[in-house]
């Protein structure tokens, strides 16, 4: 297999020098970043199932603000329909004139025993939480492996690893997409493209707070070592960190955001 055109040795050069080097190759990449940073944001192509809702509203917010305007853009999409997910895409590559990065977050979860659940509820947290997974993964590779590039970020949970009452349906969607990642990332490591995952713990977030009862938040952030759940940019963060150059190495990886002591 050959490396790709943008492909950086990970060890740098060697010798009697190697780490001088190193460091002088590393100030000039960053001189050069923090310069493309001033001349031009990232363009982001945002989606969600809702067209009316918090993150509607803070998307629309953005051509107000003039250091941010063109940078975003809103779809309404859901990816458990496929000819949506082929809309998405579509638009995406238009509008951008291809796609770097891809983040799946989409996710549905309930609260149901197994002897009570429905065979509707648990295919819908599957379709949604894995299976559009799988339909936006399967699209996007379409697009970036002709490319040579791109990366792709999955949600995942510690739920994947880890059991929890009344949470059968999402603990399975969730190892699934934790295997979904391992496997496509070998498929599409040949053409370039990186694919890994991040399990967090618990992030609160104002959807959480509306679906879950005060009992459970409270029993749930009590495992945490901070004694508190995760702010949902502090997941963000480590996704970001899988989305760029410093994690060029890694792919099929499950990466555990959490803070849980038990």
């Amino acid at each position: 297999m050959k490396p790709s055109s943008q492909y950086v040795p990970p060890h740098g050069p060697v010798g009697r020098h190697s780490s001088r080097h190193l460091r002088r190759r590393r100030r000039h990449r960053l001189r050069g970043r923090a310069a493309l940073r001033r001349r031009r944001l990232p363009r982001l192509f945002i989606s969600d199932v809702h067209a009316v809702g918090p993150l509607a509203k803070r998307v629309g917010a953005i051509p107000a603000k003039p250091a941010l305007a063109g940078s975003a853009r809103p779809a309404v999409a859901t990816s458990a329909r496929e000819d949506q997910v082929q809309s998405l895409v579509g638009a995406a590559e238009s509008v951008m004139g291809g796609t770097d990065v891809l983040i799946n977050n989409a996710g549905l979860g309930t609260s149901k025993l197994v002897v009570e659940m429905g065979d509707d509820e648990w295919h819908k947290v599957i379709d949604v939480t894995l299976t559009g997974t799988f339909r936006m993964t399967r699209a996007m590779l379409k697009a970036m492996q002709p490319r040579g590039r791109g990366v792709i970020v999955n949600n995942a949970s510690v739920l994947g690893w880890r059991a929890q009452a009344e949470q059968a349906h999402y603990a399975a969607a969730k190892a699934g997409v934790m295997a979904l990642t391992r496997c496509s990332a070998l498929e599409a490591a040949p053409f370039g493209v990186r694919i890994n995952a991040v399990a967090p713990s618990i992030a609160v977030h104002a959807f959480l707070k509306k679906s879950a009862s005060e009992e459970l938040l409270d029993e749930l952030t009590s495992k945490e070592a901070f004694g508190r759940g995760a702010e949902p940019w502090e997941v963000a963060n480590v996704m970001v960190f899988l989305a760029s150059d410093y994690a060029s190495y890694m792919t099929g990886e499950v990466v555990s955001v959490s803070a849980q002591h038990a």
